[in-house]
């Protein structure tokens, strides 16, 4: 659903060298130079360059173009023309049979053949490599260009006893065409048939001259054929019987069937002759000079599902001689000249026929195809009703605002039509119609116009041009006129009737120009301004934009405080009326040949190849940018987004790597048709895009972000009906209605909702699909709710529980707004089976009180029809529940004649339940109530009934909470008797044991005064100081208490606290020494000089100092072993990492990402370029602050190295494994603590020197590894390599000069610190 609208059109008169008698016959095209040769009666030839037009002024006089004669003899004329671009020459052949290549530079002409019977026609194949050529005699020459002849054939099959010049006198008009890729070539020859010569196509072999097949002999006229570049049809013209003269254009195949044809005039109407037709370089228009009884005519066929439309025509007097060729490298832009000199380049382009409010008004010669697609969703040519037009339609504009709908028609006749429709609602009785549409009465001249544009519904803006040929032919030109060039034209616009209701009103119109402003610079598009009433934006050539305000003229359009100017001129332009924080702003949208969209001047996306705009607010207001790219990627983009500059601009955001469609799948929709494009919106709650194909077929598609943004709407406005039927529609989550209304919010609308939804059988799809999670959040989140969620004022709440509540809501408003029917209680019981957890219990009470009136009032037909029967509910909550979930919820209710119905109901075997429920019904109450709780696992309940069973059930009792240890705490409560609460305590107790939870088992054996099972659990749980106290309690000898003692004393050193052992040993076993050797042991240096001074024999003090000179020399290696490793990993890290980004710039050299390589080519570069590894140990040692810390840490150490394993050099994870290792090396806390203590106790033995000696090199140490750390910290994400700034030394004493003052530093004595 598209037109072809003429957007340029820019003439030029070339001064001929003679005045009188000479006229233009043929031209030819240079499409390296972009430049025009035409030949002229005279033999002289003009040449024209293309970049004249590009002022886009039309030129009135005579303008000075390139001449060059051909020097013929006397009565010799130029009879074939064309441009050799492989020789950079002009051929020219001539009635005598000249063949002449004409060097345009050096205007040279020579000779290189002479054809008997005078050239008829010349045609270079399209590879440049032969030459097709076809004398006087009807011969077919096919030569070199070389000038070599490869063969000759004949082209008329000329009977036997006839005579060459009997055909020769009828060979004009003959004409070759190739196909497209040089292989064939089609002829037109002549056959005698049934007493006369006919005609017939012939389609040849280039290469051997072999004839590869032939048509049927029709009235083919004048020789015309025409192959498509594309290889697929050969196009020619002939009458049809069967239209009583009335010429057709047949298209043929390679094997010379004729495939399908259509006629270009009404039946009968012979006086139509056809002049040329021409393919453009796509293969999709082809134009052709039609002359009528009283003008000539370019016509213009577009082809579509399988129909021909006429899409433009233009007129021109039948003394022009009109003739015409398509630009080879742009398929819309068409070259006209006449007899006279003058040359017209007309520029098309395609614009959708699809208007703001989705009717389509598809030209098709004189007719206009109306479809309203929001009615209908059908392709052309099919239509709801038709318009038809005195003559061909040019140009059309459209007025839909204020419920008033009328269009504009400019026709190839000059005129103006318009049509007045009804209201949307009664197009439907319209259908299968055809309205006769008369022309306006107009009392100025209109000009021939371009651009058309309704300002308001009585006034239309247009540009019209004056002074050209054509003007001659349109029916306002018989005004007299002195106008010549563009000029920029207000028409008013007058209706003489009354608009009839329900009527397409088709006459009793009248337009008068009322202004005219001349313009300097072409107009390339007018696009109406929705924000300010009578005015529209006008673009100029170069993209220059202006605003036009009707009785005020031009004024520079402005965006905020910017002018607006496209980068490059812009065909396409529309404007939206966007809403920019509660204020109307206009956004300029332009698109111009590239494929590269504007908005305000800017550029947006560089691979558009459609795009439209959609409103979901149903108006003027657009809140969707729909782009779909070269790509066929589909693209919804919100204006606020545009506005805000939040939208990526260029190709980043619009161009999709393939590799990452799975990730980015919701940001964009595949066009599943290549090529297609976008032709229209339903806007509002339609939510729909419209595509058309290649194909012609229409598609529709509903974006999810249109279809959500419209759901958002509606709740924002509370139509909470329309919500629903769009999540219906479009099988969005039902949960979207409540997550972005809000779901508290909603419990207050619940109401609302269910009496505007008023379909119960909808309410309950609605409460089955509720869940306790926010879809905007999960499903949808890829879209964005933001922006809009201002408009659902209510603000979304995540505590609580969601489904519950909802239902809730939905079942009071049903039970107190919705009357009573077993289809309201259906869906009650939907709601309490559904919500979380489902309220089975309720449900089966509501089942059951209808089962008891039921039986009360079984007469009763009223309750009938306000209730479902009990069976049916049953069914109905079995369908929505599983049926043994419901058939325990029943047994829960300790109600056995229900618990049967359910079972019988949900198809279960008799023979199973019915003896468990025969054996309930013996029991007592509490032991059903026990025996049911313990089948439905609800052990406090049912230790609840056992207890209250009596003391004979204690044993079963005392069972059921070892099953279930959790129960102890109840039993305890519910259990009076002391004695049995002993016991209950003595087996919680052992039931902790057993589960290795000693310390509570301890604590509980003491309530149970078990003190001997007492000491045994804090024995296990390593308490020595709880074992001494119940040892206490138990009264133990002293003989028994220092016995326990020295085995608590071992147990605990074995446990590796040797500081815990000592307390142990000084306090309760007396052993002095065993006690100051277990605090050396456990690094407590201070702790163990206190000791040894407080007990002076037996040398103890010499003995702690022994030990710790000994502990201070091996600290003292250990720390520097460590700077050592420290500088080793540090200069291997540094050089695996210079190696890397040297790498790296080695591969961004030769344009390859990083990116692209695996890990294991990358770990395999690295590799051979860092060589073998630096290191000489497998596993690391502990660091130093691991030396100094106790056996425990020590243990913790190793366990960290057998779990980081070794580093393998020339790994993928090497340098980040590195600085883990080296962040590894810093000194526990626990190690610092042990150093200080260590310094101290040395310092108070005397020993100043083997202190400070200690206190340096672990400071040493300290500060490489911090520095080591920060300066890998500062390199790993950074890819300079700058030896001075990330330099060790540097480092170093950065660290040394800051570091020493803080907490990391704080176990150093301040008497050693060095200045």
């Amino acid at each position: 659903m598209k037109n072809l609208k003429l957007f340029s059109e820019v003439s030029q008169n070339i001064q001929l060298h003679l005045t009188e008698d000479e006229v233009v016959q043929f031209a030819a095209y240079d499409i390296d130079q972009s430049r025009l040769f035409f030949a002229s009666s005279a033999n002289y030839v003009y040449t024209l360059h293309l970049s004249s037009f590009q002022n886009g002024r039309d030129c009135a006089k005579g303008m000075p173009v390139e001449v060059c004669s051909i020097d013929l003899e006397a009565g010799d004329f130029i009879t074939a023309f064309d441009y050799l671009a492989e020789k950079e020459s002009l051929l020219i052949g001539t009635s005598r049979g000249l063949l002449l290549v004409h060097e345009v530079e050096s205007n040279v002409t020579e000779l290189v053949g002479n054809i008997e019977g005078g050239v008829k026609c010349l045609s270079p194949s399209p590879t440049g490599d032969l030459l097709g050529l076809i004398s006087g005699f009807g011969q077919l020459l096919v030569m070199t260009y070389d000038w070599d002849l490869m063969y000759e054939r004949a082209l008329s099959e000329v009977p036997e006893g006839g005579y060459v010049h009997d055909v020769s006198v009828n060979c004009e008009g003959t004409s070759i065409s190739w196909r497209g890729d040089g292989k064939y070539f089609a002829t037109m020859g002549e056959v005698f048939e049934s007493g006369c010569m006919s005609k017939k196509i012939k389609i040849w072999e280039s290469d051997s001259g072999a004839l590869q097949s032939s048509s049927e002999t029709k009235d083919f006229m004048k020789g015309i054929l025409e192959w498509m570049p594309s290889g697929a049809k050969i196009a020619a013209v002939y009458k049809k019987k069967s239209d009583d003269g009335c010429p057709s254009i047949a298209f043929f195949e390679r094997n010379g069937l004729e495939r399908s044809s259509f006629s270009i005039g009404e039946p009968g109407d012979a006086n139509v002759a056809f002049e040329s037709l021409k393919w453009n370089s796509a293969s999709d228009l082809l134009a052709g000079v039609v002359s009528c009884k009283t003008h000539d005519a370019i016509k213009v066929w577009f082809f579509s599902n399988n129909h021909w439309y006429l899409k433009q025509e233009i007129r021109y007097p039948r003394e022009a001689g009109v003739m015409i060729m398509w630009d080879p490298t742009k398929p819309t832009q068409l070259i006209c000249w006449t007899l006279a000199g003058q040359v017209t380049v007309c520029n098309f382009m395609w614009v959708t026929a699809v208007m703001e409010d989705s009717t389509a008004f598809v030209v098709d010669n004189s007719k206009i195809l109306v479809t309203p697609l929001s009615l209908s969703l059908m392709p052309p040519p099919m239509y709801l009703f038709s318009l038809s037009f005195p003559s061909a339609v040019r140009d059309i504009a459209y007025y839909s605002r204020n419920a008033k709908s009328c269009l504009a028609v400019f026709l190839s006749d000059g005129n103006l039509s318009f049509v007045e429709f009804p209201a949307r609602d009664t197009w439907e009785d319209l259908e299968g119609r055809d309205f006769s549409v008369e022309v306006s009465e107009c009392k100025t001249a209109l000009g021939s116009v371009i651009h058309l544009l309704w300002l308001d519904v009585h006034s239309l803006l247009c540009v019209s041009a004056y002074g050209s040929t054509q003007n001659k032919c349109l029916s306002s030109g018989s005004y007299e006129t002195e106008l010549h060039g563009s000029y920029l034209q207000e028409v008013e616009v007058v209706c003489y009737e009354d608009h009839v209701p329900d009527q397409v009103t088709c006459s009793g119109f009248g337009a008068n120009v009322t202004s005219q402003t001349p313009l300097e610079s072409p107009v390339m598009a007018l696009a109406w301004n929705p924000s300010k009433r009578d005015s529209a934006f006008v673009e100029f050539e170069g993209g220059k934009v202006l605003s036009y305000a009707s009785r005020s003229g031009f004024m520079e359009a402005r965006i905020g405080a910017d002018s607006v100017c496209f980068p490059s001129a812009c065909p396409w332009v529309r404007v939206a009326q966007v809403d920019a924080g509660g204020v109307q702003k206009p956004l300029i949208c332009g698109l111009d040949d590239m494929g590269r969209l504007y908005i305000n001047g800017k550029s947006l996306c560089n691979n558009c190849n459609s795009f439209s705009f959609y409103s979901e607010l149903d108006n003027e207001v657009v809140t969707h940018l729909i782009i779909l790219t070269k790509q066929d990627f589909l693209f919804i983009i919100d204006t606020e987004d545009v506005l805000q500059g939040d939208a990526a601009l260029g190709n980043v955001y619009f161009v999709i790597d393939g590799r990452k469609r799975d990730e980015e799948v919701m940001s964009y929709v595949n066009v599943w048709e290549k090529g297609a494009k976008v032709i229209g919106v339903l806007n509002g709650d339609e939510a729909a895009v419209i595509l058309q194909t290649l194909r012609g077929n229409l598609e529709i598609v509903y974006p999810r972000k249109l279809v959500l943004s419209s759901i958002t709407n509606a709740l924002a406005q509370q139509r909470f009906k329309d919500a629903l039927n769009l999540v219906r529609r479009h099988r969005i989550d039902f949960n979207v209605i409540v997550d972005l209304y809000g779901w508290q919010a909603f419990l207050q609308s619940a109401v609302e909702f269910v009496e505007q939804v008023n379909n119960l059988n909808h309410v309950t799809e609605f409460v089955c699909a509720m869940k306790n999670e926010d879809v905007t959040e999960t499903l949808y989140k890829m879209f964005s709710f933001s922006k809009k969620r201002d408009k659902v004022l209510h603000a979304k709440d995540l505590s609580g529980n969601k489904v519950s509540s909802v239902l809730q809501a939905i079942r009071k408003a049903l039970e107190e707004h919705i009357p009573e029917s077993p289809s309201r209680e259906l869906c009650i019981l939907t709601t309490l089976a559904r919500s979380d957890p489902p309220a089975i219990e309720e449900s089966l009470m509501r089942i059951k009180s209808v089962r008891e009136m039921e039986l009360q009032n079984s007469s009763d037909d009223s309750m009938k029809k306000s209730r479902p029967s009990a069976e049916e509910a049953l069914k109905h909550l079995l369908w929505l529940l599983d049926s043994d979930a419901v058939f325990e919820a029943a047994l829960g209710l300790y109600d056995l004649n229900l618990a049967a119905i359910v079972a019988l109901n949900s198809q279960r075997d008799p023979k199973e339940f019915l003896p468990y429920l025969q054996e309930l019904e013996r029991m007592s109450e509490p032991l059903m109530h026990f025996n049911i709780d313990l089948k439905l696992q609800r052990f406090d309940s049912a230790l609840k009934s056992i207890v209250s069973a009596g003391d004979d059930y204690f044993p079963d009792c005392m069972n059921l909470m070892k099953k279930n240890p959790q129960l102890f705490p109840l039993g305890l409560q519910l259990i009076t008797d002391n004695e049995k609460k002993q016991a209950v305590l003595e087996a919680w107790a052992d039931h902790l044991t057993d589960e290795k939870r000693f310390e509570d088992a301890s604590t509980t054996y003491l309530c149970c005064l078990n003190l001997e099972m007492a000491s045994k659990a804090y024995r296990e749980c390593g308490d020595w100081s709880g074992v001494l106290r119940v040892g206490a309690l138990m009264k133990l000898g002293k003989d028994e208490i220092l016995k326990l003692a020295y085995e608590l004393c071992e147990e605990v050193n074995a446990l590796g606290k040797p500081g815990e052992a000592a307390k142990i040993a000084l306090e309760y076993c007396g052993d002095i020494s065993g006690g100051v050797n277990l605090l050396i042991n456990a690094r407590e240096w201070e702790e163990a000089l206190r000791v040894a001074f407080l007990h002076t024999e037996d040398g103890l003090v010499s003995v702690v100092k022994s030990s710790a000179l000994e502990c201070a020399y091996g600290l003292v290696s250990e720390f520097k072993e460590s700077i050592e490793k420290v500088g080793k990993y540090l200069t291997r890290y540094l050089a695996v990492r210079q190696r890397r980004l040297l790498l790296a710039a080695k591969l961004k050299s030769e344009e390859r990402s990083v990116i692209d390589l695996d890990d294991d080519t990358a770990s395999e570069a690295s590799s051979n370029l860092s060589g073998m590894s630096a290191y000489t140990l497998g596993t690391r040692r502990s660091s130093a602050a691991s030396v100094t810390s106790s056996t425990s840490t020590k243990a913790r150490d190793l366990r960290r190295q057998r779990k980081s394993g070794k580093i393998r050099a020339g790994s993928a994870g090497e340098e980040m494994a590195l600085v883990d290792h080296l962040k590894g090396m810093r000194m526990t806390e626990g190690g610092k603590r042990e150093l200080k203590s260590l310094l101290i106790c040395l310092v108070t033995l005397g020993d100043k020197e083997s202190a400070q000696k200690l206190q340096q090199t672990a400071e040493n140490f300290q500060v490489a590894q911090v520095a080591a750390v920060e300066l890998a910290d500062d390199t790993v994400s950074s890819e300079i390599v700058d030896e001075e700034d990330y330099s060790f030394e540097r480092y170093v004493q950065k660290t040394r000069s800051t570091a020493r003052g803080s907490d990391a530093f704080s176990w150093m004595l301040k008497v050693f610190v060095s200045p």
